[in-house]
């Protein structure tokens, strides 16, 4: 089954920018939906965005046109492009996946999270 690991949080102050990336190992990512959910502290999961194993995009109202999701098929990894970040964009942010690559439901597989926090 398809690992997922994180890496790319950090601290940065509002309007500032990050990229996190998703790095896959035991299976190609080309097999899956995968997505970035986000948890803040006490709040429920918050989901993000997704993309298709043919290349379709998707965001949730919240993100879109600041946050930009990529493939890169070469490495077997995932990105998350955050620009114009906000204070409220403070969360543990998941890399998910599942088998289902046209994202019509639940994810099976998870990530262990990096966080990203933003100051005012």
């Amino acid at each position: 089954q398809v690992r997922l690991l994180e890496s790319g949080g950090g601290s940065v102050q509002a309007g500032g920018s990050l990229r996190l990336s998703c790095a896959a190992s035991g299976d190609t990512l080309v097999n899956y939906c995968m997505g970035w959910v986000r948890q803040a502290s006490g709040k429920e999961r918050e989901w993000v965005g997704s993309s298709t194993n043919t290349g379709r995009i998707d965001y949730s109202d919240s993100v879109k046109g600041r946050f930009t999701i990529s493939r890169d098929n070469a490495k077997n990894t995932l990105y998350l492009q955050m620009n114009s970040l906000k204070p409220e964009d403070t969360a543990m942010y998941y890399c998910a996946a599942t088998r289902q690559w046209w994202c019509g439901g639940s994810y099976d597989y998870w990530g262990h999270g990096t966080q990203v926090t933003v100051a005012p």
